[in-house]
């Protein structure tokens, strides 16, 4: 029984797993509205929208970035690096190891990514949050990548378009954390003093200080469906009015019905819309590139 066990069944084993393809980890992805199973490659070719009920996924820069620009084609640019953990903070574990690990996890240095090249024919400059950063919060870095951005599209004459997703302002950095926002309305006002647009796009999630500040001054604010957009939570929202507040009222269709943003679209008509509203405020409709 021994030989069996110790020698017969083991070398079967063996024969038999040798035989059997592995299997990847990653073909299937669930879908956290309608808990569907998604085969990864369609969701990918859905730029990461569930096929079943059109939930956004979230989407790293690189991905949003090929999706916009034409033939996905743009350049990064090396963004200014700030003072690291000026404060010293240390909460569950040490700012600097928290900015390493996610440097590490995303191959960034912060939760920012700056780029231009042509949208629809038409060189832009667009800066796009990675919410897998820190949740995609504000510190002096995200900052200084907005200034730059803003001093990429003046020296282009070029529009600026900013897609946020974040949780706010990194509390890592406190009150140098909360300068990030004045910083940031100032260098969109020079874009706009620059004769030249600035949109955002509102994705999944925006809130805190990111929407108190440069996410709620565009020429236009164009939100993805679903994208839940506020300053806060609802209960901090309940607690300060002393009201139920609607259901879904954090929601992008909600705050469209309520003037707070202009349009919402599908991810899949994000790029044409922004054609056609960069061609209606610089003076000329271009058709979208192939």
């Amino acid at each position: 029984m021994n030989w069996l066990t110790n020698y017969i069944r083991p070398k079967l084993r063996a024969l038999v797993s040798s035989s059997r393809p592995e299997t990847p980890d990653n073909l299937w992805t669930k879908c956290p509205s309608c808990e569907a199973m998604l085969f990864h490659r369609d969701l990918e070719a859905n730029f990461r929208v569930c096929q079943h009920c059109g939930h956004h996924m979230r989407l790293d820069p690189p991905k949003r970035l090929a999706m916009l620009f034409d033939d996905g084609k743009y350049e990064t640019i090396e963004l200014p690096k700030p003072v690291v953990d000026p404060l010293k903070f240390r909460d569950t574990k040490r700012y600097t190891d928290r900015l390493r690990d996610d440097q590490a996890k995303t191959g960034r240095n912060d939760a920012i990514v700056v780029a231009h090249g042509k949208l629809g024919d038409r060189d832009t400059v667009v800066a796009a949050f990675d919410f897998s950063f820190i949740a995609g919060t504000m510190g002096m870095a995200v900052g200084e990548g907005l200034v730059a951005a803003a001093r990429l599209a003046v020296a282009q004459h070029a529009p600026l378009v900013v897609v946020s997703a974040s949780g706010g302002a990194r509390m890592q950095e406190g009150i140098l954390s909360l300068m990030q926002m004045p910083r940031s309305i100032i260098a969109v006002e020079q874009v706009k003093d620059a004769g030249m647009p600035y949109i955002v796009v509102l994705t999944d999630p925006t809130f805190g200080g990111v929407t108190a500040s440069f996410a709620m001054v565009g020429d236009v604010h164009v939100a993805e469906c679903g994208a839940e957009i506020a300053f806060a939570g609802g209960r901090v929202v309940e607690g300060t009015i002393r009201e139920t507040m609607p259901e879904g009222f954090r929601r992008a269709e909600y705050l469209l019905d309520h003037g707070m943003v202009d349009v919402v679209v599908a991810r899949k008509e994000l790029r044409d819309t922004l054609i056609r509203t960069l061609g209606h405020l610089t003076g000329g409709i271009r058709a979208a590139a192939a």
